[in-house]
């Protein structure tokens, strides 16, 4: 066999094994999930009248709120299921089976890109669950083009990428599970501090730079836009920069520290 087809088998064999660990395990991943659910499910019947006639000026419409917050849950979603890999993967560099796979004759590369793999898969699922759950509250998609729905897809599978390989690097320089449960906490913070449940023009001037210059806002508002077919501006080619630039920043810090770690 190619190299190429010796890594594509390794990089296979340790997918199946982090989605087999999913599976066995499954009340971190339902935990992480039922965060983002239950945010919906909040804001949508709790403040989901006060916050739309604060949006739009008029009377409530707990309709057109559902409509602006789902995009931002999602990425939501996305930030608390990355949380689970940055365990996972510190998991595996503490309990001793990372010393026992460098001992073994497997692509290096496969142990990492297989956590990767596996998380993007688990986050493409949390969404459809997230996504399938504002549908049945009453979230549509009635103006978006089916290009506009495939650039969404591509969008969340890219960010998804692009958190992935950050949490990887923040589970590889974690010292346990809690501490790397800890440090992508940013994951599931910076979503909140964004354009998620308010545009960035309503928050205070001293507040706006932080939701405006981060990563999860472009992000949020091309989705947005993408979703409901209102266009998506500068903000696309943002949400593109930004993905773009953190799965490198994630790939090279991540295989940098595995490759001098002897964990």
């Amino acid at each position: 066999m190619s190299s190429l087809a010796l890594a594509a088998r390794d990089t296979t064999t340790m997918m199946r094994r982090n989605l087999l660990h999913a599976r066995r395990y499954p009340s971190l991943t339902l935990n992480l999930l039922l965060t983002p659910v239950m945010l919906l499910l909040l804001f949508v019947y709790i403040f989901g009248d006060v916050m739309s006639a604060g949006i739009g000026g008029a009377g409530a419409d707990r309709s057109a709120y559902i409509a602006y917050i789902v995009p931002g849950l999602l990425l939501l979603t996305i930030g608390s299921t990355v949380v689970g890999t940055a365990v996972s993967v510190s998991n595996d560099m503490t309990e001793g089976i990372i010393a026992r796979f460098r001992t073994m004759a497997i692509h290096r590369g496969s142990v990492l890109v297989g956590h990767v793999v596996g998380s993007v898969l688990q986050s493409v699922l949390s969404v459809v669950v997230v996504g399938a759950v504002g549908v049945a509250i009453g979230f549509r998609s009635v103006d978006a083009t089916a290009l506009e729905w495939l650039a969404a897809f591509g969008l969340l599978v890219l960010f998804s990428a692009a958190l992935t390989w950050i949490a990887v690097g923040m589970g590889l320089v974690s010292p346990n599970a809690e501490a790397a449960s800890n440090n992508a906490l940013p994951m599931v913070l910076l979503p909140m501090l964004s354009s998620a449940f308010i545009p960035v023009e309503t928050m205070p001037g001293w507040f706006r730079p932080v939701a405006e210059y981060q990563p999860f806002t472009p992000v949020i508002e091309t989705l947005r836009g993408l979703l409901l077919g209102t266009g998506v501006g500068h903000n696309g080619w943002l949400a593109v920069g930004w993905s773009l630039g953190l799965v490198v920043l994630g790939y090279f810090w991540a295989t940098a520290k595995f490759a001098r770690d002897p964990r």
